[in-house]
């Protein structure tokens, strides 16, 4: 069984003579992972006051208010979904290149290559999929109920490991050996993530610039994570060298 320490110690150790490399592929994967209005106006035909008559009447609403309110609404969709697109299409692989970093600088190879790793087109839509099948998984257990999705949320996390150890493994199978990867110890990582709440602190008491000093260790450890999780697996005959490497 792995311990907090053991992984945290593992990170530091790994990000001793990489972390400006490490930071650089943090602030990748935070990026990628996952702004005078109009008037109501009441008037009559020639905009005067003219006692009770014009007190009672029925008011007029300005119709370039509606066309004000279609536009926006029109806009706020199309950059959602622009954003969307981004995210799925761009923020995916990249974020897959990531965790392909931190798992090789783990092993004393950190190349910064690794981030282009997904966008080969033997790989770039079977990582696609199956990160976007993951989310779209994801979604629909939040909206059964919170709880339920957290513990997902847990259980799915190491499908951008794996996606990245094996690229070509298929989203059902990502998901189903990432839930077998992490049956048993979520509770613990959950306890892992509450461990760099001390950490956020601090970075936000040095004008919240310093959250993003914090990733690389979060990540380096996330990684060491994995790579506990992905022995265990091997060890258990969950799944086999051919399959993951």
């Amino acid at each position: 069984m792995w311990t907090r320490k053991f992984l945290k110690s593992r990170a530091w150790e790994s990000l001793r003579t990489t972390y400006w490399k490490a930071f650089l592929v943090s602030i990748i994967i935070a990026i990628v992972g996952g702004n005078g209005g109009p008037s109501y106006s009441y008037r009559s035909g020639s905009g005067d006051y003219r006692g009770f008559d014009n007190f009672f009447a029925a008011p007029v609403i300005d119709m370039s208010l509606i066309m004000y309110i279609i536009g926006f609404i029109v806009i706020a969709i199309s950059i959602i979904i622009a954003l969307f697109a981004l995210r799925v299409f761009v923020g995916y692989p990249l974020e897959v290149g990531g965790r392909r970093y931190f798992i090789h600088a783990a092993q004393n190879s950190a190349d910064l290559n690794h981030l282009g790793f997904s966008f080969d087109k033997t790989r770039y839509m079977d990582i696609v999929k199956s990160m976007l099948w993951r989310t779209v998984i994801n979604f629909l257990w939040f909206l059964l109920l919170i709880i339920p999705g957290i513990v997902k949320l847990y259980a799915f996390r190491m499908v951008p490991f794996i996606l990245a150890d094996s690229p070509n493994i298929g989203y059902k199978r990502a998901l189903n050996l990432s839930e077998q990867m992490t049956g048993g110890h979520k509770f613990n990582m959950f306890v892992l993530d509450l461990s760099f709440i001390g950490w956020y602190l601090l970075g936000l008491l040095a004008f919240f610039i310093g959250i993003f000093f914090v990733l690389p260790y979060v990540n380096a450890t996330q990684a060491e994570l994995y790579l506990v999780l992905r022995k265990n697996a091997l060890e258990r005959g969950l799944c086999n060298y051919d399959e993951l490497f």
